[in-house]
């Protein structure tokens, strides 16, 4: 069995709690995030499925160190990423980037499309003259299906589906390895987000990429996903192939979960 890409063992996260206190009490801290362990392979797309507020998101950032976790590991490519610094850390951050849930504010609405989804390169890798720069974010807007003249044009400009690709470009112009992915079709609609599924779908295969995807349903992830992970409450209560999950769902919250799909008529 070849290394994991990612592995993450009993990461743990609290927050301080919004609660009234007296003087010289502690601060109340909720527990978002209590435990969890995770294991990425190459290739693979992991679901994690959860309502809001389960710790999902909390998770997500905390593997790719936008939070830090309050104990536990995170291992990628065989790297401790928790003691990473410096070089290091840069290094492995542009092989693991993030795609965001709301296409209309992940984007600077200041910056022209191709501005947006060269930043990446002018952090990481600086050396890139900007005829070459230039290159790579027209061949990745194409990628996505954009064609050049995205570049010169502003968020604005565009619909809610052509910004998640532009978010989407972003996420893919320094050719990670793992691709984290926030809700990416929540606030799209329907049809539009089916488009952005298939996309991902032809992303994974050109570009030979790790998915982890975060959701709140259970039958978006189970069109790209090879596993799912059920979150509730900063834990996870069932782990398995998706089709096994929503299948024969074995806890009771990921039955109410699938429950709570609208039928559609017949």
């Amino acid at each position: 069995m070849t290394q994991p890409l990612l592995e993450a063992r009993e990461l743990r996260k609290s927050f301080a709690a919004a609660a009234e206190r007296f003087a010289g009490e502690e601060q109340p801290r909720r527990l978002a995030v209590d435990g969890v362990s995770l294991t990425l392979r190459e290739g693979e797309t992991v679901a994690i499925v959860g309502e809001s507020g389960c710790g999902k998101t909390t998770l997500a950032r905390m593997l790719l160190r936008l939070i830090e976790p309050d104990a536990g590991e995170i291992w990628f490519e065989g790297a401790d990423l928790r003691a990473a610094h410096g070089e290091e850390l840069r290094r492995l951050r542009a092989r693991m980037q993030m795609v965001f849930q709301d296409p209309y504010s992940s984007l600077n609405p200041r910056m022209q499309v191709g501005a947006i989804v060269g930043e990446p390169l002018a952090i990481h890798e600086p050396q890139l003259g900007g005829r070459e720069r230039a290159r790579r974010v027209s061949e990745t807007l194409a990628a996505v299906g954009l064609d050049g003249a995205a570049a010169s044009r502003y968020p604005h400009e565009f619909s809610g589906g052509q910004r998640q690709r532009i978010g989407i470009a972003r996420a893919l112009v320094m050719r990670p390895k793992l691709v984290v992915a926030d809700e990416p079709v929540s606030a799209l609609d329907v049809s539009v987000g089916a488009q952005i599924l298939e996309l991902f779908t032809r992303l994974q295969r050109e570009f030979s990429l790790t998915y982890l995807l975060i959701s709140h349903s259970l039958p978006v992830v189970a069109q790209i996903a090879t596993r799912v992970a059920v979150m509730r409450a900063g834990k996870f209560v069932e782990e398995g192939p998706v089709q096994q999950v929503i299948e024969r769902p074995a806890h009771p919250y990921t039955q109410a979960l699938l429950a709570a799909v609208p039928a559609l008529p017949a």
